[in-house]
């Protein structure tokens, strides 16, 4: 399959069966994605506030000042020839026709003032940001703090927010270490500590417990066994290994002995080429996923980028990502007939390759901001204009 189809058709997937959505508290919804548009239950603001210190007049100055209005209060209406002193965010009071700003105006004896008042109003109108009723956001929107201050200023105490997926992680491989330096023929697992968190910052629940029970041994039982424990407590599973046709690549077995259907079964990009998507079936409820990764872990990651993002977006309600793109600093070979995604270093637009990429390492990985897409049959020459799929470096979003 070519790898845009891929992430379409992960991304269509994981839209069929994005879960109902839920009321959030305020505090919690950060990171979510709104599942209807946000609308105002009030006029923004909902009542004439100003947006100085100063005094509101009324007629020909100069004024006696009559009283004091500070926020939070509701005043009385502003007789004929009188002033008030005013707080900045406090509540007009009707019949104001002026305010002057306190460094304009002049104290004189007898408790009267006097000031030009500036030609711009110097308060807000009901529904000068909003009219009650009014859609602020759109469903689809991200939630950010932002998000959360509108929401609260406009007059709502929860959030209509799809629930984020949760996400496991199973790393398969006898050959696998998981403390201590590498050596004997064995190695360190790198994945297994990695995915977790940039499943994290890709919006997904991992809940303690769901991280993996450490690498599963190399027979179709106990992968099989593996994978189904972790499908009852995670909408997402993604894999590690197996997903070659080597004598102890068992995955597609075990999909298959769960039910498994395959939407995506290899790719035309390289590394990963060999990377999975499967449905697994649930009675009575919206199926769950397994993101089959290779071992090798550029290409892991790789599948991260390519499956596992734009799942997690349509699970999630969030819209369909376009990818951005960069300026490439300097000549990259392309993959033949695959797409080639290259770990680049990306600054202020521009990408430049980064060393020690081979699929198995991660040195140049961690000092990667994504990968510049290279299309099938071509090579990136200096200068050119790339989509690049980003890393997501902050948790909860991408850079």
């Amino acid at each position: 399959m070519a790898w845009t189809e891929a992430r379409a058709v992960a991304y269509a997937a994981g839209r069929a069966a994005r879960p109902e959505p839920v009321a959030a508290p305020l505090a919690e919804a950060d990171g979510l994605t709104l599942a209807s548009p946000l609308t105002a239950r009030t006029d923004m603001p909902a009542f004439p506030v100003s947006t100085v210190d100063g005094y509101a007049v009324r007629g020909p100055g100069p004024w006696p000042v009559v009283g004091r209005v500070l926020a939070g209060s509701v005043p009385e209406p502003l007789r004929p020839g009188t002033a008030v002193q005013i707080a900045t965010g406090a509540m007009v009071p009707a019949a104001t026709e002026h305010i002057i700003r306190v460094e304009d105006a002049d104290q004189r004896p007898g408790g009267l003032v006097s000031g030009v008042a500036p030609p711009a109003r110097q308060w807000r109108e009901p529904g000068d940001e909003a009219a009650g009723g009014d859609e602020l956001l759109p469903a689809g929107v991200p939630v950010t703090p932002a998000v959360i201050g509108l929401a609260a200023i406009s007059g709502h105490d929860t959030l209509p927010v799809t629930p984020a997926a949760s996400a496991a992680v199973v790393v398969f491989g006898d050959e696998l270490l998981t403390a201590g330096p590498p050596g004997r023929g064995r190695i360190r697992d790198g994945l297994g500590p990695q995915l977790p968190a940039w499943l994290r910052r890709l919006g997904a629940a991992t809940p303690a417990g769901l991280a993996g029970p450490g690498p599963v041994e190399d027979t179709l039982p106990a992968q099989t066994a593996a994978v189904e424990a972790a499908l009852k407590h995670a909408e997402v599973v993604c894999t590690v290994g197996g997903t070659m046709h080597g004598p102890v690549d068992h995955l597609r077995a075990a999909l298959a002995a769960l039910g498994g259907r395959h939407l995506v079964d290899r790719v035309a990009v390289r590394p990963g080429w060999s990377m999975l998507l499967a449905e697994i079936p649930v009675p009575g409820g919206p199926p769950r996923f397994v993101v089959g990764m290779p071992g090798n872990p550029q290409s892991a990651i790789v599948t991260l980028v390519s499956l596992v993002a734009p799942l997690l977006d349509g699970l999630a309600g969030r819209a369909e990502r376009p990818l951005p793109t960069v300026r490439l600093t300097e000549p990259a070979r392309g993959r033949g007939g695959a797409t080639h995604l290259l770990p680049v270093r990306v600054e202020h637009g521009a990408a430049t390759p980064v060393r020690h990429a081979g699929s198995a390492m991660l040195r140049g990985l961690a000092r990667a901001d994504g990968f510049a897409v290279i299309a099938p049959g071509t090579d990136g020459a200096a200068g050119d204009v790339l989509p690049w799929a980003p890393l997501p470096l902050v948790p909860g979003g991408r850079p």
